[in-house]
């Protein structure tokens, strides 16, 4: 195995000095919109929408764009998806749907059902092979890719809906994982198809020192109840103790820079952090260069992308889409603009905001960072906080105060005729100044959001802040079902939401 590992490490960076001859963003993304259009002219979607009108065009895009309209999750089923879930093939794809994914539901439907073709599986895997080839970037010891990686994901428990499955998107991967990658697979089959996430974590706390785990993936908050667990189970310092050759890191889904200073803490030695940029709607790229922080969008796999600035002209203030806004491809977008993400996909996804809003760190090398999500920006006065914000004032109150913040989430409300916000952060550490913690929030969101710091003159009048023990977060989390896997703890509440969130904490201190 030891050979192996080295022969794998040797043959990524050997194809790491290979030229290859590489097309330019616009041309991938050309080349990817005309397959799709021409795989799926022949489906409901397209015969409604007449794509080799658009294939016919001598301007592809603009007549793409004026012809087809945005979608959000709930357009898309209700015209044509809910079709597919009935038994009907070639609806959006030309196929009779397979699996659907069901999204960890933060927002819009609690329950969506993305459609899960052929192709996009293979799309996923092409991502993953990617990624692989880009793992010669990183200080990886060759040994590690002969050890076991463990994916912290949802239940892979499918269930039988007549003509389909439905389940996590971890689920249907691993349903169509190729052979050879099963002995590299924790925790196994048997434990990850229980569908209680409870159940699941105690089999691999107990079973942890019986496997040789080289690559963690997960959800940051997730991941780390869970190596605290197996520490705390077995009895030792850290997780090394457990597997000293763990090397690498795999996260998505939310920031990383939160959970960064309390994740080291469960460490014996330094790892790679990698991230990853995945949805129940595909993989879209991943971190491809150490020390950067950009996630690398893969242009040639199936996926067209297109980017509306996330402004007033586009959005309403509770992010809702505008009739005809303005998209641009990858090679029209410019750094530090906020954009929301709208994809065409080999799922038979059209013109689909899939809720995500994101920077350009890098238009060369079409690298972004994820800022927030399209319902979860707070804008009550025209503060415009983003999660990125948020993310920042929270590092820079664990680090101020030396403190660990698990969990935390904000709310906005009428006060005093003007307006106010509230912090809900979640910690285990006792006695903590909830004055400190409100000073740190607001002097660091004056200094990096402009916007925030001149309503704080004015209309945001002020700024609350009650800290929770993290367990607090849990119980919410396992009362909504969505303890564990993929589920996130939501970084903004709002409506019905923060009116269910208040009801619960009013029961929770009686």
């Amino acid at each position: 195995m030891a050979i192996l590992g080295n022969l794998i490490s040797r043959s990524l960076r050997i194809r790491k000095k290979f030229t290859f001859k590489l097309g330019t963003p616009r041309q991938y993304q050309l080349q990817v919109l005309r397959r799709l259009l021409g795989k799926a002219k022949d489906t409901q979607f397209g015969q409604h929408y007449k794509f080799q009108e658009i294939l016919n065009s001598p301007n592809i895009t603009a007549q793409y764009r004026s012809t087809i309209p945005v979608h959000n999750y709930n357009k898309m089923h209700a015209e044509w998806w809910h079709k597919c879930l009935e038994g009907q093939a070639n609806v959006s794809w030309p196929e009779k749907i397979k699996y659907f994914a069901l999204s960890s539901g933060t927002s819009e439907s609690a329950s969506k059902h993305i459609p899960v073709t052929k192709d996009m599986l293979k799309n996923v895997k092409k991502v993953g092979v990617k990624q692989l080839y880009s793992m010669a970037n990183f200080n990886i010891p060759p040994k590690s890719f002969t050890k076991g990686i463990l994916m912290l994901g949802g239940t892979t428990a499918l269930y039988e809906k007549g003509d389909y499955y439905e389940g996590d998107m971890s689920g249907i991967q691993a349903k169509n994982i190729p052979r050879w990658f099963r002995r590299f697979y924790k925790p196994g089959g048997n434990i990850s198809r229980k569908p209680n996430w409870e159940q699941r974590i105690k089999l691999i706390v107990r079973k942890a020192k019986q496997w040789d785990v080289g690559t963690v993936c997960g959800v940051p908050a997730w991941v780390q109840i869970v190596l605290a667990e197996i520490i705390k189970y077995h009895g030792v310092k850290n997780i090394h103790e457990i597997w000293p050759n763990l090397a690498v890191y795999i996260h998505g889904g939310v920031s990383f820079e939160p959970y960064r200073d309390s994740f080291q803490k469960l460490l014996g030695k330094p790892i790679n952090f990698i991230e990853t940029y995945m949805a129940s709607e595909g993989s879209f790229g991943f971190q491809a260069r150490p020390g950067v922080r950009g996630i690398k969008l893969v242009l040639n796999t199936g996926i067209f992308y297109e980017f509306i600035p996330f402004n007033e002209e586009n959005f309403t203030a509770d992010g809702e889409v505008k009739p005809n806004p303005k998209a641009y491809m990858i090679h029209e977008v410019v750094e530090d603009v906020e954009y929301a993400v709208m994809l065409s996909t080999c799922a038979g996804a059209w013109r689909y905001l899939i809720g995500d809003v994101v920077k350009f760190t890098s238009v060369k090398e079409h690298e972004i960072v994820i800022v927030g999500r399209t319902k979860q920006f707070l804008s009550l006065c025209g503060e415009h906080m983003s999660i990125d914000n948020m993310n920042k004032a929270i590092d820079m109150v664990q680090k101020k105060m030396g403190i660990t913040i698990r969990e935390f989430t904000v709310a906005g409300f009428p006060y005093d005729g003007l307006f106010a916000h509230r912090w809900y952060i979640g910690t285990d550490d006792v006695n903590v100044d909830s004055n400190r913690v409100r000073e740190i929030i607001d002097q660091t969101l004056s200094e990096v959001n402009d916007d925030y710091a001149v309503e704080r003159t004015s209309a945001l009048k002020e700024l609350f802040v009650e800290v929770l023990p993290n367990e607090v977060f849990i119980d919410y989390m396992r009362a909504k079902g969505k303890e564990g896997a993929m589920n996130k703890f939501p970084r903004v509440m709002k409506g019905d939401k923060l009116k269910d969130w208040e009801q619960f904490l009013s029961v929770k201190s009686v």
